[in-house]
């Protein structure tokens, strides 16, 4: 019984090595790579985007605590 579970340990180790070589290859592939720098640059552009709106948001709320507001100073131009 107890060479049976060990078996059954070493074929469970196995069915997982084999699984992330596979992943590790399919990684290293011109494919893999292309959507892995994909999804990173998405990520980027995400964080970009975020900031940008971010930084909008608060320069909108510092010109409106200096009454720099530019919606009410156009018509007194």
């Amino acid at each position: 019984m107890k060479k049976l579970f060990w078996v059954g340990i070493g074929i469970g180790v196995g069915v997982l090595t084999a699984r992330k070589i596979g992943e590790a290859k399919s990684l290293a592939s011109p494919d893999g790579l292309n959507r892995t720098i994909g999804r990173f640059t998405d990520s980027l552009h995400e964080i970009a985007d975020a900031f940008r709106e971010g930084m909008n948001e608060r320069e909108t709320e510092l010109r409106q605590a200096l009454g720099l507001d530019e919606t009410t100073g156009q018509g007194h131009h």
